[in-house]
């Protein structure tokens, strides 16, 4: 899914505000931050799997609602700040769509098997010579 999609079809909400910290009058004057909204929950665009994914990749920026917040103040203009969150925002949707391998089961050999019982027989060997020496030894 590409977020340009979801921008075209006005998934995407779009909120500027000052930035805090240092920048001079810049900072004081000018909206340059940016909050990047995504209703994950309800988007019509994405896959039930890939809601489920991202909601969980999401952690701490999603709202009880179900909501994505992305917030971008790296930049002195808005346009890399927009530019910024939709990277961002990107790269989520991209690592939630990435289905995880499923683990084949497998058995151990039969040499793995003896290899691992002959080691323990020699920890076991190395452990019994640690005991205390008796005098008539």
């Amino acid at each position: 899914m590409k977020v340009e999609t979801l921008e075209e079809r006005g998934e995407l909400d779009y909120r500027f505000f000052r930035a805090g910290g240092p920048g001079g009058q810049n900072v004081n004057k000018v909206s340059t931050a940016l909050q990047l909204r995504f209703d994950v929950a309800g988007s019509p665009s994405l896959k039930d799997a890939v809601r489920e994914r991202l909601m969980k990749l999401a952690g701490s920026r999603l709202t009880q609602e179900g909501v994505l917040q992305i917030t971008a103040q790296r930049f002195r203009t808005q346009e890399r700040n927009r530019a910024d969150a939709l990277e961002r925002l990107q790269d989520l949707i991209d690592r939630a769509s990435v289905a995880p391998v499923r683990r084949v089961a497998t058995r151990p050999t039969r040499a793995s098997k003896e290899r691992r019982l002959k080691a323990k027989a020699g920890r076991a060997t190395i452990k019994s010579g640690r005991g205390r020496v008796s005098p008539t030894d």
